[in-house]
């Protein structure tokens, strides 16, 4: 999913701007460290995850009591999931790159790696 993928996913979606904030892949595309990516990933507040879960979105409760919330096949939200603070991409609330570290750090997964290598070179242009 491109840049103008997302866009056009999330304005389908028609969340409000103050529930929910893109995180992940989504977002280094959304601040152009990556071409694509093949999910949307969102954090979200716990009133949004409320009326996700009660509208029948599947959930999971994750170990921290947090809930991961499918929407569709391709989008996920996690609840409160937010490093940092979140910046305005387009319109569209973003999870800052220093955010987006921290994120991908806490992740440790192999495919994170090069991401991180990528945000730091981002970050040290700033």
């Amino acid at each position: 999913m491109t840049k103008f993928g997302i866009l056009e996913r999330l304005k389908r979606l028609n969340y409000s701007h103050s529930e929910y904030w893109v995180v992940a892949g989504s977002a280094m595309v959304l601040h152009g460290l990556r071409e694509a990516t093949s999910d949307v990933d969102l954090g979200c507040t716990k009133a949004l995850a409320d009326i996700l879960e009660s509208s029948g979105c599947k959930t999971a409760v994750l170990d921290d009591g947090t809930r991961k919330i499918l929407v569709a096949e391709d989008v996920e939200i996690f609840e409160n999931w937010l490093f940092d603070e979140v910046v305005i991409i387009e319109g569209i609330p973003v999870i800052s790159l220093k955010g987006l570290l921290e994120m991908k750090k806490q992740l440790g997964r192999a495919k994170d790696i090069e991401d991180i290598k990528v945000i730091e070179a981002a970050l040290s242009k700033i």
